[in-house]
């Protein structure tokens, strides 16, 4: 890649800022994107961002002004039951970008639905059992059909749970929201932040558009088990074990648990060269808390000079 690549992502969120962040550290990068608040744009701008507002009523103001040499394109909007709103507003608009390399849609392998257990991979068929999965679907499709009849160089990653530094088992349990269910014989896949964006730079660097990746950890495991562990980082007792029936899920929460399946993320390591840097679990909350803490430590230290000086 050359030192003149411009990232642009719609929904600058929690990934996107991960990879922003390693791809300006790396240099020769500029990092776009965008946001539903005027308070988030300006955060973002101070941080070297150039951040507009978009969601399904603001489209860019100027589209082909903003994109006309962006690179490299990160989609992670929410879809509606339209799809993906960035397609619906501006996926034309992507096809007239004439330094465009490589296009990624953030999707999800709810996509893949219930397999009561059993393992799936990039080639098995998408049959989403929840809305959330469908809405996936129907927005994979769109942006692929952008590769068909445009060329646009699309690649889609089926993410799974994602957690990191201040989103993880350890801010719930600090805020007292910590629930252990029991479902016998489930299990929820996980991947850490970094890891996507490590995923995502791969892929930059090798780009092949109409791909399909899984990008998550190497170990599912049952959400009590990972609360537990979490417990033991923070020295605290584990809240109860609650049976799923009598659990009273909101239907968000409820819907993640009636999926069921193993997600195989061979793919990313044969045809990328990706070494997770988290594999598991407890090497992703092991990390978060020494980020924390170590955030921690800068903090009281930029104190005391500040109180010092």
């Amino acid at each position: 890649m050359t030192n003149n690549n411009h990232l642009f992502c719609f929904g600058y969120g929690y990934s996107c800022d991960y990879l922003g962040h390693a791809l300006m550290e790396r240099g020769g990068w500029r990092v776009s994107g965008t946001t539903r608040s005027s308070e988030r744009r300006e955060t973002l701008r101070a941080r070297g961002v150039q951040a507009h507002i978009f969601d399904s009523d603001h489209p860019l103001l100027d589209p082909l002004y903003i994109l006309r040499d962006a690179t490299h394109i990160v989609i992670s909007t929410p879809p509606d039951d339209e799809g993906d709103p960035a397609f619906n507003i501006h996926g034309l608009d992507l096809t007239q970008c004439p330094n465009l390399k490589w296009v990624g849609y953030l999707s999800t392998n709810a996509v893949y639905g219930d397999r009561g257990g059993g393992q799936v991979d990039e080639t098995s068929e998408i049959r989403p059992s929840s809305k959330r999965g469908s809405r996936r679907a129907k927005a994979e499709s769109q942006w692929l059909s952008l590769l068909d009849h445009k060329n646009l160089p699309v690649h889609i990653f089926r993410l799974a749970g994602i957690y990191g530094p201040g989103r993880s088992a350890l801010d719930s349990i600090r805020a007292g929201v910590a629930r252990r269910i029991n479902k016998p014989g489930h299990a929820f896949g996980r991947i850490h932040v970094e890891d996507i964006a490590n995923v995502l730079m791969a892929s930059m660097q090798h780009p092949a558009p109409g791909q399909i990746y899984n990008i998550c950890d190497d170990m599912p495991a049952p959400s009590h088990e990972v609360i537990e562990y979490a417990c033991k980082l923070l020295h605290r007792p584990p809240p109860p074990m609650v049976d799923f029936e009598d659990a009273n899920l909101a239907p968000i929460t409820r819907s993640f648990y009636m999926d069921n399946r193993r997600v195989q993320n061979r793919k990313i390591k044969s045809d990328l060269g990706v070494v997770l840097k988290y594999p598991d679990f407890k090497t992703g909350l092991d990390a978060c808390l020494a980020a924390e803490e170590y955030a921690i430590t800068i903090f009281k230290q930029q104190s005391a000079e500040g109180f010092t000086g």
